[in-house]
């Protein structure tokens, strides 16, 4: 079977090398019956996303991943760039949370929020998925 181009409904994409952010998401998400990707490292965008799942997390403050370059990564490959995006970074990086929306980040809140409020997040950002950008 054939998955490169359909999305996973059920996986999401986790650009997160913090080991208690990551915890933490898999935790929350795994409990919601989500399957979750690991990406660690700039290739693993491209190799894990290549099964289109429905969501990618990322941590905009993560310098071992590079966000920024993961994001353009997604957004160039007509197959990936509609995929909803939630980040987080540290709520005083204006510029982050700006560039980070001018690169197509559907969501994007403070480390506080997302660790709070993690699930209605993902929630949030799948159903604007589902309804197109916007």
């Amino acid at each position: 079977m054939n998955q490169r181009n359909q999305t996973d409904p059920k996986t999401i994409l986790v650009g997160v090398t913090d080991l208690f952010f990551y915890t933490k998401v898999r935790d929350a998400l795994m409990s919601k019956g989500y399957r979750i990707e690991r990406a660690r490292a700039q290739q693993d965008i491209a190799d894990k996303a290549s099964t289109i799942p429905s969501a990618f997390i990322v941590n905009m403050n993560d310098d071992t991943l590079n966000a920024f370059q993961a994001l353009e990564t997604l957004k160039a490959d007509a197959r990936l760039k509609t995929i909803p995006i939630l980040a987080f970074a540290n709520h005083e990086e204006v510029d982050t949370f700006n560039r980070a929306r001018a690169l197509g980040v559907n969501k994007i809140v403070s480390r506080n929020e997302f660790s709070t409020r993690l699930k209605d997040l993902v929630e949030e950002v799948l159903a604007a998925g589902v309804r197109g950008k916007g």
